[in-house]
């Protein structure tokens, strides 16, 4: 997949405390901060990021992301990867922000530097816009360290950069792309959904990486009713929204046309949805993707359900691609992405845009402090009591169960 291209130069390093066209989404992150108590007691989250094919655009992406040196304010990211790649992709972008050490663990990290902990070894051959088995090895090998040191509490939150989902394929890593995996590896239990999401747009998915060929078999009414589930949870904890309205697409065009083109709808989409007004949960639907995206009805919603991948990632990539991030809901850990592949086209140049990757950044923070207000705010409920209507002399005793 192309990546976004920007021909700009990388943003420059700025004092402390200046403001541009972010400075509003920062303070917003600020006051957030002092309200939240951060889970590991540090002042500062800290940010495992993995550097994904080192032969594409995800170097280039955090590199310039963190060049400015403003993003230290909001985060101490810790880069599992190698110096030496990164060393190399820094000098062909002529930056000269923030410094970039090489540490050991998690806890040596510097909050006044872009961190990097070798996961490979020092010889590395870069062949940029190239997809090589070496590449994929190192990107497996950047996320099996990552993965475990959020597991063990040394970063807080995880954000990926885009791998070749070839060839990281081994005997330790069989799964479609990072979703599977992490919903393997640190679900426990729980079960993954994807959400492509911007500031005002979130698109979720009932079959992810899947052949188009086997979607319809997997289209189930259990299917989606689970990821209804999982979605309105998510904008609940995840996204601070109370009562979450959620759109549910059609999988045939025209939404079947009362079964003319396809039954799926009236047999397996419209009975979830009513088995999910059953659980309170406000879905509506089905729609057809083509007029409901077309006409901006995608606006009077909270999150938008897709039957499959290409039907909600290409309209949600046409609207935010500049500012889409990739989201793994359902899971107790936070994971975020750019909403962008390897970009081995433009891999080396200096084109591609760090705008995603940033946003990915930002956001993992803010799901991450929502998660710890709305477990805050639900940890102990009032117990409900309840008096028959009329009788006003009842006295309520609140001290006792």
């Amino acid at each position: 997949m192309q990546a976004p291209h920007d021909d700009a130069k990388a943003p420059k390093n700025q004092p402390s405390g200046k403001k541009n066209g972010g400075g509003e989404r920062r303070q917003r992150d600020n006051a957030a901060a002092a309200s939240v108590t951060d889970a590991a007691d540090r002042s500062m989250l800290r940010i495992g990021i993995t550097h994904g094919d080192f032969n594409g655009i995800g170097y280039e992406v955090i590199l310039k992301a963190f060049d400015d040196n403003r993003m230290l304010e909001l985060c101490t990211p810790v880069v599992y990867g190698s110096a030496k790649i990164a060393a190399f992709y820094r000098k062909g972008l002529e930056l000269q922000g923030t410094p970039v050490v090489q540490i050991n663990e998690p806890a040596q990290a510097r909050t006044d530097a872009l961190n990097i902990i070798n996961v490979i070894g020092q010889e590395a051959h870069i062949s940029p816009g190239e997809s090589t088995a070496e590449a994929g090895a190192a990107a497996f090998a950047a996320l099996e360290r990552a993965v475990a040191d959020l597991r063990a509490g040394e970063i807080d939150l995880l954000v990926t950069a885009p791998i070749n989902k070839h060839n990281i394929q081994s005997d330790l890593f069989s799964f479609p792309g990072h979703t599977e995996y992490l919903e393997a590896s640190a679900g426990d239990g729980g079960k993954s959904l994807m959400i492509l999401c911007n500031d005002t747009l979130r698109v979720a998915l009932v079959t992810a990486h899947l052949p188009i060929a086997k979607v319809p078999d997997a289209i189930t009414e259990d299917a989606i009713i689970d990821k209804i589930r999982i979605f309105e949870e998510s904008l609940k904890k995840d996204f601070g929204i109370v009562k979450p309205r959620i759109a549910v697409l059609a999988l045939n065009p025209h939404a079947g046309e009362n079964g003319l083109l396809g039954a799926e709808e009236k047999d397996i989409i419209a009975p979830a949805i009513s088995k999910a007004w059953e659980r309170k949960i406000q879905a509506f639907g089905p729609y057809s993707a083509d007029g409901f995206f077309g006409n901006g009805l995608y606006s009077k919603f909270d999150g938008v359900l897709a039957m499959y991948h290409d039907q909600g990632l290409a309209p949600f990539k046409t609207l935010s691609m500049e500012n889409g991030v990739n989201f793994t809901a359902g899971l107790p850990i936070v994971r975020t992405s750019p909403d962008h592949g390897t970009g081995y086209d433009i891999a080396g140049k200096g084109k591609a845009s760090e705008e995603s990757m940033r946003a990915a950044i930002y956001m993992a923070i803010d799901i991450f402090r929502n998660r710890a207000i709305y477990d805050e705010m639900t940890a102990n409920p009032l117990k409900k009591y309840y008096h028959e209507k009329g009788k006003d002399n009842v006295v309520l005793d609140l001290t006792k169960d």
